[in-house]
């Protein structure tokens, strides 16, 4: 197999993994409250990562990065996967998964919006009509499709879902700005969000007691939200010969989703949902939005100004 078929098929398994996750967090939540499902969650993921650094034999050099590093963990683990899931599995307790989904994955958007101010990105007239017409999509999902009565079926739901947006993006900013290994400096993410997540736990919630059956679903959420799939993306960005050939691919991930939600979920899936993600994936290829061009940009800047320094 050539590497960029070999690309497509990482790319592929990828997006059909990232497809089910929606529909694996609606059914966790009925056996858990968020703050369990997210230690069970990122547990799993840890133990994951850990196994891929050992296995890649990094351990060693992970404990050898100086003290900054291991505070820029310690705050990027606060930020993901501590607030940025918090934030998300309540938008999923809020709202059907079909709502919060694609509210979720208005992130690439997000980024060219918080580009302007954190990065002094400029945007052309192309860029700003790009992003109306994916908030129109936003509106239509939020309202259910009653844009004339500006009636949100869920504000408090509507709100999460694009917070947690926007957390991942300020998240994927300034995380590419780290040039340490992907994964290594995902692993010490991890560890230190783990910390915060068990004290969290037991603060406001107690130790999940549930069958195994109940455990199984938390773990596919930490195996396929949070760890293999990332690196199988991974795999794919680094074996093709243009990372946007298979990145265009993400944009399947919501209308997968859907799919799934509808035959395992057996929610009845809403015109206003799917016109909505319509117009929002409408946007984004309008504007060609490609999140790994964009944060190849990013870190172009990031390492002009190091050399200034």
């Amino acid at each position: 197999m050539s590497e960029q078929k070999s690309a497509y098929t990482y790319a592929i398994i990828a997006v059909i993994l990232w497809g089910t996750v929606a529909t694996a967090m609606k059914m966790s939540m009925e056996y858990f409250d968020f703050f369990q499902l997210l230690f069970l969650s990122v547990f799993v993921s840890l133990i994951t990562l850990f196994c891929v650094v050992a296995y890649q034999k990094k351990l060693k050099n992970i404990f050898k990065w100086p003290a900054k590093a291991y505070l820029k963990s310690a705050i990027f683990g606060l930020v993901n996967p501590f607030v940025y899931y918090i934030v998300l599995f309540k938008a999923y307790e809020l709202l059907p998964a079909q709502e919060a989904q694609p509210l979720n994955y208005t992130w690439p958007i997000m980024i060219t919006l918080l580009s302007i101010p954190i990065l002094k990105q400029k945007i052309s007239f192309k860029n700003f009509m790009a992003i109306l017409i994916s908030f129109l999509g936003v509106m239509i999902i939020s309202t259910r499709g009653q844009l004339t009565e500006f009636s949100f079926s869920n504000p408090e739901g509507a709100a999460f879902g694009l917070a947690s947006a926007v957390i991942w993006a300020l998240f994927w900013i300034y995380n590419i700005k780290d040039q340490r290994d992907e994964i290594s400096k995902l692993f010490l993410n991890f560890l230190f969000g783990m910390i915060y997540i068990t004290i969290a736990l037991f603060v406001f919630s107690e130790f999940p007691k549930y069958s195994g059956q109940h455990f199984l679903s938390a773990a596919y959420v930490g195996l396929f939200e949070m760890g293999i799939t990332f690196i199988i993306w991974s795999l794919a960005l680094k074996k093709s010969k243009k990372t946007a050939r298979v990145s265009k691919l993400i944009y399947l991930v919501p209308f997968i989703s859907l799919i799934v939600i509808y035959f395992v979920l057996g929610e009845e899936i809403q015109e206003s949902t799917l016109y909505g993600l319509v117009f929002i994936i409408s946007g984004l290829i309008f504007d060609n939005i490609n999140f790994t061009r964009l944060l190849g940009k990013i870190k172009k800047k990031t390492i002009k100004k190091v050399q200034k320094l």
